[in-house]
């Protein structure tokens, strides 16, 4: 097994949970490989968060001034799944979007697609998730137009698991509350505690996206396999879309945010979320090929309780939200779209009666960060006195089975 290390934050090396993911896939991806064929991107995933902060990917060499212990701090996968990695990331993307939050109310909607979907979901990812966004969207936009006669701004993130970790596909959608008028001559509010009536915003969803659905099946780009091939038959194909549409679908409105900084905060749990985080993890058994990790059953009223999966079962459950290469999971319409933002905003901020708080620019301050130390901090003495003395290369690695070797 690979050796465990501290890892580091802003160069400033901190100790390792009392489990990650890394470690639990070390233990289950021999046993994983000689059972599943997974696509290489897969495999390339996978090898990436198993040997994040291990000494393979490389790293830094430092030695304390003050009690002159040597310490080496590995390098991350820097890997979008990585739940050690995705702090860091987040915070990164958060403090570029502080300069597009604007001092108005925010609403939070969620829009989630029917489990009967799941299979075909899988099955389809980058057309059903690009599918999803667009029918979101456009339902949104749609409302803003139609009933406030204004152009909304929209961050939408996807998540694609359950607490269970089983697929659970839904959008969380920040939305602005209200927008910039269609003729851009004033700033439109929308009702303080209200957005939208959100059984308005299921049925048109829902008849947004059951129509690019039938354009995807019609026009030969959904694939089907394995125990999907009969749905290439028209008839099946409809029966599982009759089945999906025989309830409302779930579109949920959360209350308003107070302002600016608790978007920023809300966005901060959310934007760069993986399917589970090394804290949920709890117990490794590696005699027994099992690994537990805790979970909020929302059936019970959210009560947090102890999962018990195989080590294999858990590894294909986190396969099933892997990403397609290069898919963007986080976007912006309206307002927000990126081409021509910045122009729309300066106008909705020139609209908008001045507040306290705000810059000359109409921009939330951010708070000053905390300066830190002149030196990264040791973990064994505590005193600010690393001194970097040199930088380890990566070494060559790849886990079985081998690209060509996995479909």
């Amino acid at each position: 097994m690979l050796p465990r290390c501290p890892e580091s934050r802003g160069g400033v090396p901190r100790l390792a949970p009392a489990l990650s993911l890394a470690e639990v896939l070390r233990a289950g991806l021999p046993g994983f490989a000689r059972t599943h064929r997974l696509p290489a991107h897969h495999w390339k995933v996978l090898n990436a968060l198993q040997v994040c902060h291990t000494p393979l990917l490389g790293g830094h060499q430092y030695q304390c001034g003050h009690c002159h212990r040597m310490h080496f701090a590995p390098h991350a996968c820097g890997n979008r799944h990585c739940p050690s990695c995705q702090g860091i990331n987040s915070r990164q993307w958060l403090a570029a979007q502080a300069e597009v939050v604007l001092p108005i109310p925010y609403f939070h909607l969620v829009f989630t697609l029917p489990h009967e979907l799941n299979p075909l979901i899988r099955q389809n990812q980058k057309p059903l998730y690009r599918l999803l966004f667009a029918s979101v969207s456009e339902t949104l936009l749609s409302f803003g137009r139609n009933n406030l006669d204004a152009l909304l701004g929209i961050t939408a993130v996807l998540h694609t698991w359950s607490q269970n970790l089983l697929d659970h596909y839904h959008l969380h959608c920040i939305v602005t509350g209200g927008g910039l008028s269609l003729d851009r001559t004033r700033w439109v509010r929308s009702h303080p505690r209200y957005l939208f009536n959100v059984t308005a915003l299921s049925q048109v969803f829902r008849a947004k996206f059951c129509e690019g659905l039938q354009k995807l099946y019609t026009e030969g780009q959904l694939g089907f396999h394995g125990k999907l091939a009969p749905l290439k038959q028209q008839a099946n194909f409809q029966a599982v879309v009759r089945q999906a549409t025989r309830h409302d679908w779930v579109v949920y409105s959360k209350r308003p945010f107070a302002g600016p900084e608790q978007v920023l905060a809300y966005l901060s749990r959310y934007t760069h979320r993986v399917g589970i985080s090394n804290s949920r993890l709890k117990h490794l058994d590696q005699a027994a090929g099992q690994v537990s990790f805790d979970y909020k059953d929302y059936a019970q009223g959210g009560q947090h309780k102890t999962m018990v999966l195989a080590l294999e079962e858990f590894i294909r459950r986190v396969c099933l939200h892997i990403l397609p290469p290069h898919f963007v999971k986080i976007r912006h319409y309206g307002l927000l779209a990126n081409h021509g933002r910045q122009e729309r905003l300066e106008q909705a901020r020139a609209l908008l009666p001045a507040k306290s708080g705000k810059t000359a620019a109409g921009h939330l301050p951010l708070k000053t960060p905390t300066p830190a130390p002149a030196l990264p901090i040791c973990p064994y003495c505590g005193q600010p006195a690393l001194v970097l003395i040199g930088v380890v290369g990566p070494q060559r690695w790849w886990a079985e089975p081998k690209p060509e070797d996995s479909s």
